[in-house]
């Protein structure tokens, strides 16, 4: 007997009938001899239209506490349907609200992290012989009030129960059968990865993959914690994402992601004196804005110029931060430019096969992009360029790093440092 932890997501449970077909799943799940906990998230576009509704009854900002219980309770109508779903199938279930399943998190509202675990209801509850049904994306404080988890919530909750009952497996059920080398709606021979790390993964999603969020993959890395991603729609077999994913004969570039609405700043005429860029980005933090990519040139005749990403939504914000400490620092001029996108290549065998990073920039070239900034790792190349190409570029790359089909186009290079 194994104990799986089954995740669907809000487009999953959307409406009656697919909650229904989510529940014969669950109930196949259970019947195949395993124990079973399920995760789910608000319904369709719920938590949205909470949001909107809260936009109607509040001119500006609403208290952040009180956003934490409004936006719970599309999960909570979620795990009561599902659970009455399930048993009207003929087997015992039981929903939980987070709280009640013994997620505890600290208490930062509306992004608050679990710190804390303590399942002895749910093992009660599967002792008992029931389907176990928790409402993703919430927890509570040590102050007993109410959290969020923010954006990818239900994921991070999925892995954090897996970890804390000691699951065999962690499945999470979206609207794509998989993870894939890029986005199919813009390469439709994008091929679906059988296995992957979860440092590829990791990489793949703060960069723009929307497949899993990078918090639950952080999780399951740290508690070696085995995820499968695979369709709520579809019987077909979802990719594994584990700690040493089996590396394909001659594949050096695993996948492609990309993240749109990037913008970038440029400080110019920064004296050249300790401390200059610690106050620029502790301005930035304390603003809440974050930044990306970060890129220094030389100093010359006692100043530098510094570049950075942050999103095209913080630019605005970015800019009046920096513009309120130019006379503390000093700087000659700051300058923005909008609309563009950071597109990346990641794959484990980067780091033992030199020229990836020329490959890409020479495919980019080729198609008469101009790259403005670049930011590396061992496993990942990254380039932000104007966002017009993009479909082409990740196109290019596609083919160029023999992702289209089973050959492999590119076998490295002269060695290079990156």
């Amino acid at each position: 007997m194994a104990l799986v932890v089954m995740k669907f997501g809000g487009s999953s449970v959307g409406d009656a009938e697919r909650m229904k077909r989510v529940a014969r799943r669950i109930v196949d799940k259970k019947r195949e001899g395993n124990q079973v906990v399920v995760v789910v998230s608000a319904m369709g576009d719920t938590t949205d239209d909470l949001i909107d509704l809260s936009k109607q009854i509040v001119d500006g900002t609403p208290s952040a506490r009180e956003m934490d219980m409004l936006l719970t309770t599309g999960e909570q109508v979620s795990v009561a349907l599902l659970s009455m779903a399930v048993q009207s199938l003929g087997e015992p279930a039981i929903s939980y609200t987070g709280w009640q399943a013994g997620l505890h998190t600290d208490s930062a509202h509306s992004k608050a992290r679990i710190i804390d675990m303590k399942p002895e209801r749910l093992h009660k509850s599967l002792a008992e012989d029931k389907i176990v049904i928790v409402a993703g994306f919430q927890g509570i404080s040590p102050e007993g009030e109410i959290t969020t988890l923010g954006r990818g919530g239900s994921d991070t909750t999925a892995v954090a129960l897996a970890a804390g009952i000691g699951a065999d497996l962690c499945e999470i059920y979206t609207d794509v059968d998989g993870v894939y080398s890029t986005d199919p709606r813009v390469v439709k021979c994008a091929r679906k990865l059988n296995e992957i790390s979860y440092d590829e993964m990791l990489e793949l999603a703060h960069l723009g993959a929307a497949v899993l969020h990078p918090r639950a993959v952080e999780y399951a890395k740290n508690y070696n914690v085995k995820l499968v991603v695979r369709s709520s729609f579809t019987q077909n077999e979802g990719t594994i994402v584990k700690e040493e994913a089996v590396m394909e004969q001659g594949i050096v570039v695993r996948g492609i992601a990309y993240e749109k609405n990037v913008a970038r700043i440029v400080i110019s005429g920064v004296p050249e004196k300790p401390g200059q860029l610690a106050k620029v980005f502790n301005a930035l933090a304390e603003a809440g804005i974050n930044v990306d990519i970060i890129v220094q040139s030389g100093v010359h005749s006692g100043s530098a110029e510094f570049a950075f990403t942050v999103a095209m939504s913080d630019l605005e914000s970015a800019m009046r931060v920096i513009s309120g400490i130019q006379a503390d620092i000093g700087f000659a001029e700051a300058s923005s430019e909008g609309d563009l996108v950071k597109v990346s290549i990641v794959g484990a065998g980067m780091a033992s096969n030199p020229g990836v990073a020329a490959a890409m920039f020479d495919t980019i070239s080729k198609l008469g992009v101009s790259i403005n900034m670049v930011s590396t790792s061992e496993i990942k190349v990254s380039c932000v360029i104007p966002s017009e190409p993009l479909a082409d570029v990740v196109r290019a790359l596609h083919t160029a790093f023999g992702l289209d089909t089973n050959e492999q186009a590119f076998v490295g290079g002269p060695a290079e440092r990156r």
